[in-house]
């Protein structure tokens, strides 16, 4: 899974996988690493990382999260791409929609096509995954600018699938 996260104001990169008790990371498009963490207590995880132990105290802050690992402390926003994003403004509903894959699949059915005016709650394109068939919709009325998939193409999580202006 591919995230775009905040490290003290500076926008990372992160793709992980995880098994039981391991993590597989790539940050900003290095080299893979694999961490074994382990909750060693509400809050507190034991980290081990290139042969090194750490303790990393995970609270929730303002911005996200707040990681304290050997004394310092490291503020974290993660974006979540299902998560609806929202404008300047902060208003849902009002400027440019994105429309982001949730989840990794494959595009089924592209209801919509450049150019279409849409309404609120329209459906435009279905994504399938798992098995199951997920329609993403239009947050409000307006435009599509941009189609950036065709069906049966294959999508990663916060993959961008469409524009409505």
């Amino acid at each position: 899974m591919k995230r775009e996260i905040t490290i003290g104001g500076i926008p990372h990169t992160l793709e992980l996988e995880r098994t039981a008790e391991t993590v597989s990371f790539r940050f900003d498009g290095a080299g893979a690493n694999t961490a074994s963490i382990v909750p060693t207590e509400p809050g507190i995880y034991s980290v081990l990382l290139n042969s090194r132990s750490y303790r990393a105290a995970v609270t929730r802050s303002a911005q996200g999260i707040a990681i304290e690992i050997a004394g310092r402390i490291f503020e974290v926003e993660i974006q979540d791409p299902r998560a609806p994003r929202r404008n300047a403004s902060g208003l849902p509903g009002e400027g440019k929609q994105t429309l982001i894959a949730p989840m990794p699949g494959k595009i089924v059915r592209i209801l919509i096509a450049q150019g279409d005016t849409v309404e609120a709650g329209q459906g435009l394109i279905v994504i399938e995954a798992m098995k199951m068939q997920n329609e993403l919709k239009a947050l409000r009325p307006g435009r599509v600018v941009s189609l950036a998939v065709a069906e049966g193409a294959a999508v990663a999580a916060g993959d961008v699938l469409a524009i409505v202006e």
